[in-house]
């Protein structure tokens, strides 16, 4: 598959390292038909979505094998036990948390005027972020973070650095302009995936470095 890494297979599921800028299903319009799924789906046809990235990220994706797997892996991304991690650049520097870790709490609401922007506003959905300093890099004013999204609402990782100023490069929909002109793609990268396998009940854990 053009651009895909197939990381892992078997016949239940399979674990993909996306590029940036694919959609991972088809979009509106005849422009918008290539995507991940649909590319996989010529390969493996029984592939179904359980998840997705955005199209501007990059990394680590699962998607099931038949309607069983469908279902048991919906049913464990519902209930918490797949953990996800991130790597991202954001502008300015970041201080790092006196604990290592801390966490965003802080409420999302689509942006109905401008969708499919997404904000931070009350009568959103509860929406939470783990987050810590990886490294700063004082020339570029910019940090490196890992981020681990404890709840799984769209654009939450992007929406919640943004929310506290300090966004991720490269960012089209939450950035500035300015990192827009530093950078040719978003800086997020999903680069860690752990899950219990459907069938045989094992812990897999999979990686995959940022490419930035």
């Amino acid at each position: 598959m053009p651009e895909i890494d197939v990381l892992y297979s078997d016949e239940t599921l399979l674990v993909l390292d996306k590029p940036a800028g694919l959609l991972c299903v088809p979009g509106k319009g005849e422009d918008k038909q290539d995507c991940l799924s649909g590319r996989v789906q010529q390969h493996f046809a029984d592939a179904r979505v359980v998840h997705r990235l955005d199209m501007a990220t990059s990394g680590l994706l699962v998607m099931a094998r038949g309607a069983s797997a469908q279902r048991d892996l919906n049913a464990a991304f519902a209930n918490r036990q797949v953990h996800k991690r991130y790597v991202a650049v954001v502008e300015g520097l970041l201080a790092p948390p006196i604990l290592d870790w801390d966490v965003i709490d802080l409420p999302i609401q689509l942006d109905w005027p401008n969708r499919p922007r997404r904000i931070i506003d009350p009568q959103g959905k509860p929406s939470s972020t783990r987050w810590r300093v990886l490294s700063q890099n004082i020339k570029e004013q910019t940090t490196r973070l890992e981020l681990e999204p404890v709840t799984g609402r769209s654009h939450q990782l992007r929406v919640h650095l943004q929310a506290l100023q300090h966004p991720i490069l490269g960012d089209a929909l939450y950035g500035t302009p300015a990192s827009l002109a530093r950078v040719g793609r978003l800086l997020l990268h999903a680069t860690r995936l752990e899950l219990i396998h459907p069938l045989s009940r094992q812990a897999m854990v999979f990686t995959s470095e940022a490419p930035f």
